[in-house]
């Protein structure tokens, strides 16, 4: 239920919450009754041209991307100009300027990693490369590419994208396998990027525990195999492995959690069917030597953006992970008890706005990114 708040009941801003200033009027300010309690949720900033990665840096500001090829630095409720040396982006269709992650040692490299759609022979593909933050917040130097997947393929479509760091300090790569029905097979090709979760180090080598290293007829980078397009993903805070979730075609949208050298079915298997609605490979769920999702959903919700809450703002919600929806606006909350998920809770869903990422911040809140031309940062906090 969303409830009006009175002005009288707005809470004193603390030093923890200086990045959630109270609204200007017209941007959200809703308090919500939950399962777990109360929320109240705010507009942090407006403005943004589809946002589509956040991360929060070690002094509380924010690096947000827009898809249109614009990184920027937020703190103070202020969105900063467009930072300088972001390499150039192929934008058009889901293509872009995607995912932004903070190297774990930040505060003494100052690297930061960014996903993007690059142009090359051939036409397109999802790469990583990293730069240093200046001193003043401006521009990112020392710009290099760590990773480029290949093929490159004629294709405005999924290009996967997320990044997470492991507590190791690897760096994990989703890729997604470009949509297009005569090339998505390679996402059960161990010669092709297409379609797998990618695990390097920070500068681009290949860890020598890989699975398939040192293989010649495979890729070394490739962690895992057969997904179709995955936008969301984060560490199991209790057990430090990778979850991610992908989207379904029509129906089927999954979590996964992607083991070396496994093989997660698309588009052998499937919980959905195609756009047409004509089956999906030979219309089954699961087959021998492809592992099944841990969850899904049909229909689609459109899945994007994954954080787990481990913080204390919100007690009731220790525990849960949730998922942004692009397809049906909304934010996930799902109850897991281990690698199980036993419930699940909607939320904001009367705001309509498409739910790009989902990141808890260093106050115990949940930051949303709301993919929309007028775009918006979300601070989901105790109401």
């Amino acid at each position: 239920m969303r409830v009006p708040i009175p002005a009288f009941a707005a809470p004193a801003l603390t030093a923890a919450a200086l990045l959630a200033p109270i609204p200007e009027a017209g941007a959200v300010d809703a308090v919500y009754d939950t399962e777990k309690g109360r929320i109240r949720v705010q507009t942090i900033v407006e403005g943004l041209r589809h946002p589509w990665g956040l991360a929060f840096l070690p002094d509380g500001r924010i690096l947000v991307t827009e898809r249109d090829g614009n990184l920027r630095l937020v703190g103070g409720g202020k969105v900063s100009e467009p930072l300088a040396g972001v390499p150039e982006v192929d934008a058009g269709g889901q293509g872009g300027l995607l995912d932004v992650a903070v190297d774990p040692v930040f505060t003494r490299s100052r690297l930061v990693y960014l996903s993007y759609s690059e142009a090359g022979d051939g036409g397109n593909s999802t790469a990583v490369a990293r730069g240093r933050l200046s001193e003043d917040g401006t521009r990112l130097t020392g710009v290099e590419v760590v990773f480029s997947q290949r093929p490159k393929l004629d294709s405005a479509m999924h290009f996967g994208s997320r990044l997470v760091f492991d507590r190791q300090g690897h760096l994990f790569i989703t890729l997604g396998e470009r949509s297009k029905a005569q090339f998505r097979g390679q996402a059960q090709l161990l010669d092709s990027h297409l379609g797998k979760v990618i695990r390097i180090r920070p500068d681009g080598s290949v860890p020598e525990d890989n699975p398939f290293a040192g293989r010649r007829d495979a890729l070394p980078e490739i962690w895992s195999y057969g997904h179709r397009n995955a936008q969301g993903a984060a560490l199991n805070p209790d057990t430090g492995v990778l979850w991610l979730n992908e989207h379904g075609p029509r129906g089927g949208d999954e979590i996964n959690i992607p083991e070396a050298g496994k093989n997660y079915g698309w588009p052998v298997v499937s919980y959905g069917v195609n756009y047409d609605g004509s089956p999906v490979g030979g219309g089954r769920s699961e087959a021998p030597g492809m592992t099944g999702p841990i969850h899904h959903w049909t229909p689609s919700i459109g899945v994007s953006g994954m954080a787990f809450y481990t913080a204390d703002a919100m007690p009731g919600w220790h525990g849960s992970v949730f998922v942004g929806g692009l397809a049906i606006p909304k934010l996930v909350r799902l109850e897991r008890d281990g690698d199980r998920i036993t419930g699940s809770e909607d939320l904001l869903e009367d705001l309509g706005l498409r739910i790009r990422q989902v990141v808890q911040g260093p106050d115990g809140a949940l930051y949303l990114l709301t993919d929309e031309s007028d775009g918006e940062i979300l601070r989901v906090g105790p109401g």
